[in-house]
């Protein structure tokens, strides 16, 4: 299994597959499963800052409530020593999956206000997670906001948070900057040690007869691979962040695609939700049987070989290469016809 070792954000890792957020990841005895199928690292689910302030204004409601009405009140409000305020469930799991596996634990931070992400991210560090990982998936409805703007406000949170804690930051990117490659850039100026690409959007779908909006959640498939393998092509050798790539991989060739694209790990959730946690193993021993097959002598041998600073013509990774798809495929039709 040496051949297959990488390093992740710094972290030494025994391979290039990590577990994604997912249900698999939300309990200790999930991710000590994970571990003992060969996965290098997990990362949980990310704590969102709305369910903490959730959480707060509840217990602030329990303490109110009645208090003028008369004393005896008292007796009725929650038990304080036991009582589950704000990130104690999150930060605990953090504690208990540390005590129990030798891999990575990573954490997923999605903040909205400046204080909430430092406040969090230093419990999070305290609590001992591995790392960190900013979820930077939000919703830019305000149509007198700039692109630069909310480009430059996620800088400088990355530089807010990067001051407060020194474990590894990673930032989980969405694929809708209008200058991903500058936003990249930034983020690794602003102190991030690795970029995530990319967050998976669960958008709302209509239920046309009852005029209302309904919750959709769909697993991964394999195309979704492709824009991902391509961002990542573009950016490597060219940020100094380490890249990572999350949804559609689902097997071990695509595990060999992330690589050579210039991921230093890949991140799997939907194929194991949809395999079980073993699916792992049968994963790791294809990829193995890969570079043997290929005469690599290691995963990191082969890092990056598909990237932007590597390939004999970049010009494949931008727009040129989009006229010969739509070139060879017109050719391929008349041909067929």
């Amino acid at each position: 299994m040496s051949k297959l070792e990488t390093t992740y954000l710094g972290l030494a890792l025994k391979n290039p597959l990590a577990a994604s957020s997912s249900p698999l990841t939300d309990s200790v005895e999930g991710i000590c499963a994970l571990e003992d199928h060969g996965l290098a690292a997990v990362v949980l689910p990310s704590l969102f800052e709305e369910q903490l302030e959730a959480e707060s204004a509840g217990l602030h409601a329990d303490l109110e409530r009645g208090s003028e009405g008369f004393a005896e009140a008292t007796r009725f409000l929650p038990d304080l020593a036991t009582y589950n305020l704000g990130p104690d469930r999150y930060l605990d799991l953090i504690r208990r999956a540390r005590n129990r596996v030798a891999i990575p634990v990573i954490a997923s931070l999605n903040g909205t206000t400046p204080g909430g992400w430092l406040e969090y991210a230093r419990l999070i560090e305290q609590a001992g997670a591995s790392a960190l990982e900013l979820n930077m998936y939000a919703i830019e409805t305000d149509p007198e906001r700039t692109g630069a703007e909310i480009e430059a406000r996620q800088q400088d949170m990355v530089r807010l948070v990067r001051d407060a804690v020194t474990i590894p930051l990673s930032i989980k990117l969405s694929p809708f900057y209008s200058g991903l490659a500058n936003m990249a850039r930034g983020l690794d100026a602003a102190g991030a040690d690795g970029l995530v690409l990319f967050n998976r959007f669960y958008q709302p779908d209509f239920d046309i007869v009852e005029r209302e909006v309904v919750n959709a959640l769909a697993l991964s498939t394999p195309s979704e691979l492709l824009p991902r393998l391509h961002w990542t092509a573009i950016l490597s050798g060219r940020v100094g962040a380490d890249l990572s790539i999350t949804g559609g991989v689902h097997g071990a060739e695509d595990v060999v695609k992330c690589v050579m694209a210039g991921a230093r790990l890949s991140f799997m959730a939907s194929a194991l939700l949809k395999h079980g946690a073993g699916y792992a193993r049968s994963v790791l021993a294809q990829l193995d049987q890969w570079l043997d097959a290929h005469e690599y002598a290691s995963v990191t041998e082969m890092c990056g070989c598909m990237g932007y600073t590597a390939v004999p013509d970049p010009a494949a990774l931008e727009r040129s290469n989009y006229m010969k798809v739509l070139g060879s495929y017109m050719a391929e039709r008349e041909t067929s016809v």
